[in-house]
């Protein structure tokens, strides 16, 4: 296993489905304020619909088709980011993420999608990276802003969750943007 450093007393690395207990204590303080805007913590209500969750992920990862890793600070669980799509074929993939209040604020998500977007574009060459969000999600929008991702559109009225439509977001950046970025920091 492995673990990135994101500051001091906050790590990244892989969330995978034999922490599932620790994924549903997580998702029990988070839920509130997660369900809104990711369907699966609306189901992760028990042990076994956490570690199908987790195990969904891990399918995935197994296919190359995406991947999810979690955020701890100071050794709890606070949340994560997740590619939830990874198409090497057509070099694009959708990054997702989440996090419980006592992850808000310290820049985590942030340092947590720049390290995915250096792993698509510069590891795995993909050409171009999505983030969608919800209209009412202004949290999601501002880190989409401020790893650089430019605002490609909104598609009005796209999803039914919890038997409301939701407008999603839809954000992007491209591999020679993610360069430049990169090189000029």
């Amino acid at each position: 296993m492995y673990t990135v450093a994101l500051t001091e007393d906050a790590e990244l690395r892989p969330l995978e489905p034999w922490q599932a207990e620790e994924f549903l204590a997580h998702m029990e303080r988070a839920r509130a304020t997660v369900d809104p805007f990711i369907p699966w913590a609306g189901i992760s209500t028990d042990l076994a619909s956490a570690r199908t969750t987790l195990q969904r992920y891990a399918d995935k990862q197994c296919s190359d088709s995406g991947r999810i890793y979690g955020i701890w600070l100071d050794g709890t669980l606070i949340g994560g980011v997740m590619f939830v799509r990874f198409d090497t074929r057509d070099g694009v993939c959708e990054i997702g993420a989440w996090t419980e209040p006592a992850g808000r604020g310290r820049g985590l998500i942030t340092t947590a999608v720049r390290r995915l977007l250096d792993y698509a574009f510069v590891e795995r060459g993909l050409h171009r990276a999505e983030w969608w969000n919800s209209t009412v999600n202004p949290a999601s929008r501002a880190v989409a802003r401020r790893v650089g991702m430019t605002l490609d559109g909104t598609m009005r009225q796209i999803t039914l969750h919890h038997g409301e439509r939701l407008d999603l977001e839809v954000w992007s950046m491209l591999a020679p943007e993610w360069r430049e970025l990169r090189a000029s920091a």
